[in-house]
């Protein structure tokens, strides 16, 4: 197999560059599925009903939960991937993605089952009252229920296919399926099309998820003679040392999303004490915060395999290249927005929704959410550097300080002191202490690895 261009990037491209030919691609279907994601939200809110919003916002921690799947086998598994060919055991990489797939395949499965058979519940837990129960269920049965094993299995295969360099197509696979949604959206949402609401919406996510995954299944079957990434079911085992591997990064990522279902769902509830239209605000800020959110997420995303590479391979000096032109990268971007959002807030808002209440608290949670944007970014890509070293403990610490200690109770503390738009404000406090914390810890990491290239 030909593997020069491989080689190329993770060793010998220029150190910008190489994060330019992963990073963009990545940015990119990031921004597309910010956009995805805020389709829903635009075109249910132009159906002007509180309860049709209300009801993709109470839905969303169930879709956050599905990343706790796609960070245990997929981050866990492309990090192992990307540091096998760093020490060019091709083999591994062949396992670990059979691996890899089909334990996402079951996971899903099962998630997809879990939420048929205990809808009810899950959906009163999840804040939702009498009033906006059947249009919860509706966006549910097909985003959820219907829809759990082709979102899951989409983003996995995109990792995969990122592992070994190849952002592009990772990103075409999964920009196909948004693109689609986004075409899809109002056909199935507006009364001029089918009327369906929030289950439009739905079912326009779940016929664009499946699209993504045949692309990737596709791709595959092309690149079969060109890929180190393998979904033949010979290649499934439960290797106890591959199995090892992809836990100790992937189960710290997984752990992480719980807790941010967690808090999602904890903010739901608080939220839901003040009325429709404030849980429908805090919807569609949190919408809106998903775009630098999002675009860290990708640039952490698709600098994962370079520094992966660079760790396996002892490259300590290009990896502290990547790490830092990577930061300077975040600070430029985040403070940008931060300050663009904060100056037009009602814009952002009145995007989505014209109701005046809607636009007045999501005015003021946008202010509030945009203060932590530079602070999320950088603690982003920290935990992305630990998880390309397959250091999950220091991912797990992350993602327990985060929100355990954090932000959680940072919501019942200022939700008391200044009752619903306090909660707008423990992201930044809990972002904030954390960049802090992982300043000291990635100065200690460096310290490490010269030291030890040194013995």
């Amino acid at each position: 197999m030909e593997n020069d261009s491989k080689i190329e990037l993770f060793e010998h491209r220029p150190v910008p560059k190489a994060i330019a030919t992963l990073a963009i691609p990545t940015i990119l279907s990031s921004l597309v599925m910010v956009i995805y994601n805020l389709a829903d939200t635009y075109f249910v809110g132009m159906l002007n009903d509180s309860i049709q919003n209300a009801a993709v916002t109470f839905v969303a921690p169930v879709l956050l939960a599905f990343n706790a799947v796609n960070n245990l086998f997929g981050v866990g598994s492309s990090s192992l991937m990307s540091r096998s060919l760093g020490m060019k055991d091709y083999q591994m990489v062949r396992k670990t993605s059979a691996i890899g797939f089909y334990c996402t395949l079951f996971f899903a499965t099962f998630i997809a089952i879990g939420c048929a058979l205990f809808y009810k519940p899950l959906i009163y837990m999840l804040g939702s009252d009498v009033v906006t129960f059947e249009a919860t269920y509706q966006y549910m049965l097909w985003t959820v229920m219907f829809g759990a094993v082709p979102a899951i299995l989409n983003v996995v295969l995109a990792y995969m296919v990122r592992s070994e360099g190849a952002s592009l197509h990772a990103s075409i696979g999964t920009m196909s399926g948004c693109f689609l949604n986004i075409i899809l959206d109002p056909i199935f949402i507006l009364p001029w099309g089918l009327n369906m609401g929030a289950a439009g919406a739905g079912c326009a996510t779940f016929i664009s998820n499946c699209v993504a995954c045949i692309y990737f299944f596709i791709l595959l079957k092309v690149k079969k003679k060109n890929t180190y990434v393998s979904l033949s079911p010979k290649l499934f085992s439960f290797d106890k040392r591959v199995l090892t591997s992809i836990f100790a990064v992937g189960i710290p990522a997984s752990i992480q999303n719980l807790l941010n279902v967690t808090g999602m769902t904890i903010l739901n509830n608080l939220t839901s004490v003040y009325g429709t239209s404030a849980v429908a605000a805090i919807g569609i800020t949190q919408k809106v915060n998903l775009v630098p959110t999002q675009i860290a997420m990708g640039l952490s995303q698709g600098i994962m395999p370079l520094i992966s590479y660079c760790y396996a391979s002892k490259n300590i000096e290009r990896m502290k290249q990547t790490i830092i032109t990577s930061i300077k990268i975040c600070a430029i971007f985040a403070f940008s927005v931060a300050f663009i959002y904060y100056i037009q807030s009602d814009f952002f808002i009145k995007l989505f929704m014209s109701n005046a209440e809607i636009v007045s608290y999501g005015s003021s949670f946008l202010k509030g959410y945009c203060l932590g944007i530079p602070f999320l970014t950088f603690d982003f890509l920290c935990v992305g550097v630990y998880q390309a070293i397959g250091n999950g403990k220091i991912s797990l610490f992350f993602a327990i300080a985060r929100k355990i200690i954090l932000e959680i109770p940072a919501l019942f503390i200022l939700n008391m002191i200044y009752p619903l738009y306090g909660l707008a404000y423990s992201q930044f406090i809990a972002e904030f202490i954390l960049t802090v914390v992982a300043g000291i810890v990635m100065i200690q990491l460096f310290k490490k690895l010269y030291n030890e290239n040194r013995e």
